[in-house]
């Protein structure tokens, strides 16, 4: 790598903190590698030593976000630029605005609880830690990469620890959902690089650079091209339907703690891409296919909702929950305006928390039952009363009531897309009718499992097991006490990203909106 530091902002670093920020993870895992086998005599050495590390990096973020980026200061900061490999114009290019911070301080937070959830674990635990540390990096480097290349190098790196962690220590068809989540992804990564190499190679210059990328204007066959290959490519990670089948069976084949990182990051990287290329880079093709992305989002919510209600896994029906509520993500970016933006961020962040919040209260009863065989059991509120106030806490934040991240989130993707004049009053009202019978599912089947679960018969044999302990209050408190922050102090987060989501509409506005809605039936 080039040591030369290629000035181009006014927001340069005089120190990487960014490059320390996704490479400090990867030097655990390289030392953690070398560290000489001694499972059996000190099993928790690898545990501690990857919390170590997970933990000074979130440390790391809070500091360098928290001192040196500014809020209100429009587009890429800390940037870092150097050489890498010339001869194919990849560089080593970082920088954080007020889309990506958020998501990284997210990723680090789900991860490091993550590894904190994995306490208990004893098998294999030296692959396992350093697995975790290495997507942390790969998590960090997709929302902070500013090079064409090196994002997609980071988009594909990440997949491979998802992968081993499923098919190593997931369930009985740990194989099966692990190779469909690889299938799934990688022929989705094909489009995505297609798209992206076709619009560094257009034009009288060749660019893998993002924000000059974001510069360049591209002819309307070749935008509306690139923007449904990035929508299929990007689609499948967030998930929209019909390439969502992946995740049921991931989830409900992984560890809660990989579960955590599934539903809390993964996710995101969808709708954060998605955020950056098809909306940043291609806004003209995004005005024209808004109004069939808030379609596909409607699609998401009631189908999710509906298919969570044939689910009698917990796992499962909360990860068919998280196909639902990512259809407001894609509602709110259907909304092209800075409202509707703005909820789109805070769903990604809201769903991040509450999702890794359900999946790890789900493992802590898992571990005592199990089972996650809805039918299987009941009465569990009376021998875990703590347990069951995290989960019913975290499923009415899912379903967003009022005073939670869910709710504000949901309501500002809702005031984005009535607020939008370019569609007809028609389309808006039909939109927020049928998005809104997603929001009356939701309590029904969050609140039944609730009740099956937690009420009900009970179980002879499950009336003897443990309450949670100190350890795992503490993950649940990390997480559900900052969806109550959000939802009763939702500035917190909103200032964060407000300035980049309102450039984002700013720059959507200079470009002619051309409607869908007029061959639709709703039209």
């Amino acid at each position: 790598m080039d040591a030369n530091l290629l000035l181009t902002s006014a927001s340069q670093s005089s120190f990487p903190w960014l490059s320390l920020i996704v490479l400090l993870p990867s030097l655990g895992a390289l030392v953690l590698a070398v560290l000489p086998e001694n499972e059996e005599k000190n099993p928790n050495l690898s545990r501690n030593f990857a919390l170590t590390f997970l933990l000074s990096d979130f440390l790391l973020m809070l500091a360098v976000f928290g001192r040196l980026f500014k809020n209100h200061q429009e587009g890429l900061q800390l940037i870092e630029r150097y050489n890498w490999v010339p001869s194919i114009g990849l560089e080593w290019s970082l920088g954080a605005d007020g889309i990506s911070t958020p998501l990284v301080i997210l990723s680090g937070l789900i991860t490091l609880l993550a590894a904190a959830a994995s306490w208990k674990l004893k098998s294999k635990t030296k692959l396992y830690f350093a697995l975790l540390l290495v997507q942390a990096s790969a998590q960090a480097l997709v929302f902070l990469s500013q090079d064409f290349l090196l994002f997609f190098l980071a988009w594909e790196l990440e997949l491979v620890p998802v992968y081993l962690l499923i098919a190593i220590w997931g369930g009985k068809r740990r194989l099966y959902a692990a190779t469909k989540f690889i299938l799934y992804t990688a022929l989705a990564s094909l489009l995505i690089l297609i798209s992206g190499l076709a619009l560094a190679l257009s034009g009288d210059s060749f660019t893998l650079n993002l924000n000059e990328l974001t510069n360049k204007s591209f002819n309307g066959g070749l935008s509306l091209f690139c923007y449904l290959g990035f929508l299929v490519g990007f689609g499948v990670k967030l998930p929209i339907f019909p390439l969502h089948t992946w995740l049921p069976d991931a989830h409900g084949e992984a560890n809660a703690p990989v579960s955590m990182i599934l539903a809390g990051v993964l996710l995101k990287m969808g709708g954060y891409a998605l955020l950056r290329f098809n909306v940043q880079i291609l806004p003209e093709a995004h005005m024209q296919l808004a109004p069939a992305l808030i379609v596909i989002g409607i699609v998401n919510i009631i189908y999710g909702a509906l298919n969570a209600f044939a689910q009698d896994n917990v796992k499962r029906r909360i990860a068919c929950s998280s196909v639902s509520h990512m259809g407001f993500v894609l509602l709110g970016i259907g909304a092209i305006n800075s409202l509707g933006i703005s909820g789109a961020m805070l769903q990604m962040i809201s769903h991040g928390l509450i999702a890794a919040a359900m999946f790890f209260i789900t493992g802590v009863f898992y571990e005592r039952t199990n089972t996650l065989s809805i039918p299987n059991m009941g009465g569990l509120a009376k021998v875990l009363p703590i347990t069951f106030a995290f989960f019913l806490a975290s499923s009415l934040a899912s379903l967003a009531l009022p005073g939670m991240s869910g709710f504000i989130s949901e309501l500002t993707v809702f005031l984005g897309v009535t607020s939008q004049e370019n569609f007809t009053s028609v389309f808006r009202a039909i939109t927020i009718l049928i998005a809104a019978i997603g929001l009356v599912l939701t309590p029904i089947y969050l609140l039944s499992m609730c009740r099956r679960v937690f009420f009900g018969p009970r179980i002879p044999a499950l009336a003897t097991i443990e309450e949670m302990n100190p350890r795992e209050l503490t993950i649940g408190l990390s997480l559900v006490i900052p969806t109550l922050v959000i939802g009763f102090w939702p500035r917190i987060a909103i200032d964060l990203y407000e300035t980049s989501t309102n450039a984002i509409a700013q720059k959507l506005t200079e470009h002619s909106f051309i409607s869908l809605t007029q061959v639709l039936p709703f039209g």
